[in-house]
């Protein structure tokens, strides 16, 4: 199997809002469109959303289906960029929470990667509890509150989920966020 077909068939949501970190979303997004996943990216608005990017406003990002119209049930895998405000966001909106919860029920279980600040959606979901996790440095007494074991390393997989700290940990990040898609459902 050649490394752009690993993944084919596979259906990847990606959860954002205006303010997620730029490399954060696209950089992953990349990595599974080669790797042969299609790649869909779920927004409480339609249209487009604007990316973040160092200390100023970056690209805008396509979105194809708008969190009204998204059910877990039609993706393999979740992925949470980052950016300070876009989770902010996020972790406010009802429909975004249940969107996540319902990648971690068991009846599904499946992969869900996190990366900087997007670690909060999680915590804001209750699915940290007894979990290993690492995030930007400023939210780990966050995760910890809400039960998660959080470690200060480039990435971390605990059961299918997906953590890392900062963009510079994207080639760590991506490289397990592929393996754990493969692997597909993970049972407890």
């Amino acid at each position: 199997m050649n490394a752009q077909s690993i993944l084919s068939g596979k259906k990847i949501a990606v959860l954002a809002t205006d303010g997620f970190e730029f490399s954060e979303l696209t950089s992953p997004r990349d990595a599974l469109v080669a790797a042969g996943a299609t790649v869909e990216v779920i927004s409480p608005q339609d249209g487009s959303i604007r990316g973040w990017s160092g200390k100023d406003w970056a690209d805008t990002v396509a979105v194809d289906k708008t969190l009204q119209n998204a059910k877990a049930t039609d993706y393999d895998a979740l992925v949470l960029p980052g950016g300070l405000i876009n989770p902010d966001t996020l972790r406010q909106d009802e429909k975004a929470i249940r969107f996540i919860q319902a990648f971690f029920s068991d009846s599904a279980n499946k992969p869900v990667a996190a990366i900087c600040h997007g670690p909060w959606l999680l915590a804001e979901a209750g699915v940290l509890k007894g979990r290993k996790v690492t995030s930007y440095n400023s939210i780990k007494t966050d995760l910890k509150n809400a039960g998660a074991i959080w470690v200060d390393e480039p990435v971390v997989v605990d059961n299918g989920l997906v953590t890392s700290r900062t963009p510079d940990d994207l080639d760590a990040f991506n490289k397990k966020l592929l393996e754990e898609i493969r692997e597909g459902r993970h049972t407890a």
